[in-house]
């Protein structure tokens, strides 16, 4: 009964019925076709990672899918909590935010970090317990995918 209404208000102008209408593929197709292996998870979300080389410099790129919108202007973090000590990945930009996608009802983020050999090496092997994200004053813990 609501999509009707929806449908009405619509079909009358109205902005916020157009967008509860609106099917977004273009995000859901990026969703679904996510580059990289995923290395860790939870409920909160899910943590898949690639690694490029620009120019001699690396850069681990994430994309991290959860029900959380993720905006910031002051950058984020990505600590991995290693069997016998940590390291920390500070984000390449500071600007971040979330593709959202109303189909699947979850959000998209893209955020690329620096990173060196020897941490780029420690991921490969495993060489971690759990993945914090954090931004803000939030963040989300994934533990690692076997």
């Amino acid at each position: 009964m609501f999509k009707k209404v929806d449908k009405v208000l619509a079909a009358l102008g109205n902005i916020k019925a157009m967008e509860r209408l609106h099917v977004d593929t273009f995000t859901e197709n990026k969703i679904s076709d996510i580059d990289g292996d995923k290395i860790a998870e939870s409920k909160e979300g899910q943590l898949y990672v690639v690694v490029e080389e620009l120019n001699g410099y690396l850069f681990l790129e994430t994309v991290i899918l959860s029900r959380i919108n993720i905006k910031t202007f002051k950058g984020t973090t990505l600590t991995f909590y290693g069997v016998e000590d940590d390291f920390i990945l500070n984000s390449d930009t500071k600007e971040i935010e979330s593709d959202y996608s109303n189909v699947s009802n979850r959000f998209m983020t893209r955020i690329t970090f620096d990173i060196t050999k020897e941490e780029i090496d420690r991921i490969k092997n495993r060489d971690y317990k759990q993945v914090r994200f954090s931004f803000k004053k939030k963040s989300l813990t994934l533990n690692k995918v076997s």
